[in-house]
């Protein structure tokens, strides 16, 4: 018996050796077959294959536009010049809580970096040269690991990169090279600008926004670009759709923009554009509020002005409705006069056509139109910029009003997305019949000029007051439910 149980033991421990040989074996295997990444702060194509595919530095943007940007960026920049772009500074909620980052646009168009601290410097004799703040072993422990020079060169796909504790003794000679300088003015930081040679040259008038030219290469969108921009608007739609559905049983401001928050985040968008505006009754006679803390009585209209990011790119799209599911005869009349001037400025919407003049066109009809209903007592009266301050719309892109160096006469070109956003805001003390005060309105939707003509990346979102009813009162809890599930 002893004899059995000694051969049997054998067996299972020559069982166990062999096992864990194969063990080793595959997994040595493995090791050599799978691809090894290094978690550098951001998704790359190796720690994030859901997101990016190989050769992109962001979702969707390849390294090859990347540096098409960088070469494009050189040519508008004068001989002998340098561009520096500084990164996005964390902002502080308190002393030990930051604000959610967001990386500052110029630098994000050129790098692909989504980290704060940086320096970009862009010439024509070193090329993209980053210098990247150095890991601290405190901040790494509790916010983990972060790019450094390894990650600007192997991921970024920069010339040069140094330290940013080099910075100093770096790029004083390159700016000494130069004669004039382009920085980013709004992410300016003293590592730079306290620097003599920064100094020298501001001293000599020779320091200039380099916006002037990243806003130009900025405006017209890639084909990479659209397809963002796309998906952004697409996700919004849906999401602004659902909270539609949801506000007649749910008449909250906050509430509203919880929901609409939720959808366009579970839809994959990083975070909201900008604060949702959701004002309910006079509240959405304020442009831009945010207070989003009142109940939404039965009977008003509720304006909710929402946009979501996506890998870099905004969505903008307003809608307005009445919760309860139909309008009041004054609240369709104004509503059908802002929906005809959205109608006709979009169809204005081509080539060759500037924001200044869809803008001047829906004056005209503005200010006629509410002639017309009895709000303004004359065409061309003071009291309509009283109504409404804003243009018909701006430019959108990676920031929401995007390339603001960006005059609105210039003729607008195929690849530039536009919004067309007629509205009118009525104060409670505004003399005008008393069933107009206190009413706020806005139509907006997001415009790409094409080659002839446009396409509208919000239109699936409906406007007509038919639909708008029809959508509110024929989707029932149990549809909500259904739809949302």
């Amino acid at each position: 018996m002893q004899g059995v149980v000694r051969k049997l033991m054998r067996s299972i421990s020559i069982s166990r050796t062999q096992t864990q040989f194969r063990s080793q074996v595959l997994g040595f295997r493995s090791y050599c077959t799978d691809k090894v990444f290094v978690d550098i702060g951001q998704p790359t194509p190796a720690s994030h294959p859901q997101l990016l595919k190989d050769g992109e530095i962001t979702p969707g943007i390849s390294s090859e536009e990347y540096i098409l940007r960088r070469k494009k960026l050189l040519e508008l920049l004068p001989d002998k010049s340098l561009a520096i772009i500084a990164a996005a500074p964390v902002k502080m909620m308190t002393d030990v809580v930051p604000y959610t980052f967001r990386q500052d646009a110029d630098y994000s168009y050129i790098t692909g970096c989504q980290q704060a601290g940086g320096v970009a410097v862009l010439g024509h004799d070193c090329g993209l040269c980053m210098f990247m703040p150095e890991a601290d072993p405190y901040d790494v422990t509790w916010q983990g690991p972060t790019a450094g020079v390894d990650a600007a060169l192997d991921a970024f796909k920069a010339d040069k990169a140094y330290p940013l504790s080099k910075l100093h003794e770096i790029l004083p000679d390159m700016i000494s090279g130069s004669s004039k300088l382009f920085h980013n003015i709004q992410t300016a930081t003293p590592a730079y600008m306290k620097l003599e040679a920064f100094q020298k040259q501001a001293s000599c008038n020779n320091v200039r926004d380099i916006s002037v030219y990243t806003h130009q290469l900025r405006w017209i969108k890639s084909p990479a670009e659209l397809k963002l921009m796309k998906e952004s608007a697409s996700i919004a739609c849906q999401g602004l759709l659902l909270t539609m559905m949801h506000s007649k049983t749910y008449p909250f401001e906050g509430m509203l923009a919880a929901k609409i928050e939720y959808e366009c985040k579970m839809r994959g968008a990083q975070r909201m554009g900008f604060n949702p505006v959701v004002g309910g009754g006079n509240n959405a006679s304020i442009i831009h509020y945010s207070r989003n803390d009142q109940k939404i009585k039965h009977g008003d209209l509720v304006l909710m002005d929402i946009g979501c990011e996506l890998h870099g790119y905004v969505s903008d799209l307003t809608r307005t409705w009445p919760p309860c599911g139909s309008f009041s005869s004054a609240q369709e009349e104004l509503y059908e006069l802002i929906l005809e001037t959205s109608k006709q400025c979009i169809e204005l919407c081509k080539p060759g056509t500037s924001i200044r003049q869809i803008h001047n066109h829906s004056v005209d009809m503005l200010q006629k139109g509410l002639k017309d209903i009895g709000i303004l007592r004359g065409v061309g009266s003071s009291s309509y910029h009283k109504l409404n301050p804003t243009s018909i719309g701006h430019y959108l892109g990676m920031d929401v009003h995007d390339c603001s160096t960006i005059s609105y006469d210039r003729p607008l070109k195929p690849g530039v997305v536009i919004t067309i956003e007629p509205g009118v805001y009525i104060p409670s003390s505004f003399g005008c019949p008393q069933w107009y005060r206190g009413t706020g309105i806005r139509i907006e939707d997001e415009v790409l000029i094409t080659e002839t003509g446009y396409e509208v990346l919000t239109a699936s979102i409906p406007k007509e007051v038919k639909h708008v009813e029809s959508l509110l009162n024929n989707f029932s809890q149990n549809n909500l439910r259904a739809t949302t599930s």
